[in-house]
């Protein structure tokens, strides 16, 4: 199932399954769920409603981003080998781990706001997992109990920001850093999240092309390390980490500018298609 949030033509946002296929989006708020973030924690991956409750033309509603309200938004840095040496980093020997606020969260085709107090805004393409069964010390053979499914997120940084710190997530965190979506498409339908390909284009120039067969920690790893500290959320994100290619890693530096459009394609997920805007 491809579980998105949408805005229905009544003005309201429901929680619905997406049949592209059909070109169809179902309402799941028949079933009694008001958000993505209940459904998830209810466990359902599959659905019947359309048998029962109504449907809607994709061209008659908006999606938003799947889950605009998830506990928390984990982020995993240099989490690539390729991406750790074109910033100069050392390859990392435990997880680094920080936090991107919910509020920077939109949905595909909502426009990336450059922040006016960052002249470095990046971009990061990267494959997102989203925790269905919570837990605490989680060890990794039973990685796959906890995931529910799998997002793309785009973890546009502001990266003098981000360098004037030690600490990355406020410079992850401005309004509408945090692209998500289009949905998020549930673990049954994903037989291998570390075999996809993952790529980044600017107007149609790619400029991150890999697979997350690459990733240094994979996600048995970032479950185990992550709530061996804290427990894990139903609904919690973890955005495993980007691919090399990005603007900070190139010469000269490229960085995000107003009217460009930035695409984030994973093979199984789709494409998270933003704009890019001056505040």
């Amino acid at each position: 199932m491809k579980l998105v949030s949408f805005t229905a033509p009544d003005g309201k946002t429901y929680p619905g399954a997406l049949f592209e296929s059909r070109n169809l989006v179902i309402g799941l708020n028949g079933e009694g769920f008001s958000s993505t973030l209940e459904v998830i924690a209810a466990g359902i991956m599959e659905t019947q409603a359309e048998i029962t409750y109504p449907f809607f033309k994709f061209n008659e509603v908006r999606l938003g981003p799947p889950l605009p309200n998830p506990p928390r938004v984990f982020a995993i840095g240099l989490n690539y080998r390729d991406h750790a040496i074109e910033t100069n980093k050392p390859i990392p020997a435990t997880p680094i781990v920080f936090l991107k606020l919910p509020t920077a969260i939109i949905g595909p085709g909502d426009p990336i706001v450059l922040p006016k107090n960052s002249s470095e805004p990046d971009y990061e393409a990267e494959l997102a997992f989203v925790i269905g069964k919570g837990g605490f010390r989680i060890p990794t053979d039973k990685w796959r109990e906890h995931v529910y499914g799998y997002t793309i997120v785009n973890d546009v940084s502001a990266r003098d920001v981000q360098r004037a710190s030690t600490q990355w997530s406020l410079s992850k965190s401005f309004p509408t850093l945090c692209p998500m979506g289009p949905a998020i498409v549930t673990a049954n339908e994903i037989p291998d999240p570390h075999a996809l390909s993952i790529s980044l284009s600017i107007d149609g120039e790619v400029l991150q092309n890999s697979n997350t067969s690459e990733l240094i920690f994979k996600i048995p790893a970032l479950i185990e390390y992550i709530s061996s500290i804290t427990p894990l959320l139903p609904g919690d994100i973890v955005s495993t980490g980007t691919p090399s290619g990005v603007g900070i890693g190139r010469t000269p530096q490229r960085w995000l500018k107003p009217g460009e459009t930035v695409t984030v394609t994973v093979e199984g997920l789709g494409s998270l298609t933003n704009p890019v805007v001056a505040e």
